[in-house]
């Protein structure tokens, strides 16, 4: 079962790749895992690559490599963080929102036609399934890098 799980991700990213260069040819395509850094981010709160390391579980210098590439492509940007001097605060630019909605709304789309193909009943049982399943799991979910 994990090969099929593995080729549903594997089909189902590149398709969203290819609408993602479809609709939207200026901006390149990232890795997944800057999906788990766009998503942390939006939460909000002037979070710093400390806090964003901690999620990912991956080093401070290897959130912060990632967070430089980041703001190189203009999705995200480093401000003054509102309680520690010493620290930046992190947030999505316009940019990064802007590709977070059009890369919701692609999944949406792909689920959408996963549920056509296999039946409302099977994705809800599915989805199920997975949540208990990810749920009782220690630590969270970490990206795939």
């Amino acid at each position: 079962m994990s090969t099929l799980f593995a080729r549903t991700f594997r089909v189902m990213t590149d398709r969203f790749h290819a609408r993602l260069a479809e609709r939207a040819p200026d901006l390149e395509p990232l890795r997944p895992a800057h999906g788990f850094v766009f998503r942390f981010l939006a939460g909000g709160g002037g979070r710093t690559a400390v806090e964003l390391a901690g999620h990912l579980g991956v080093t401070k210098q290897a959130a912060t490599k990632t967070v430089a590439e980041l703001v190189d492509r203009g999705y995200v940007r480093r401000t003054a963080h509102p309680t520690d001097r010493r620290a930046q605060a992190l947030e999505l630019t316009g940019k990064g929102r802007t590709y977070l909605d059009l890369a919701d709304a692609l999944w949406a789309e792909l689920e959408a036609e996963f549920a056509a193909t296999v039946g409302d009943e099977r994705v809800v049982a599915g989805r199920g399934a997975l949540e208990a399943y990810l749920d009782g799991l220690e630590g969270g979910l970490r990206p795939v890098w």
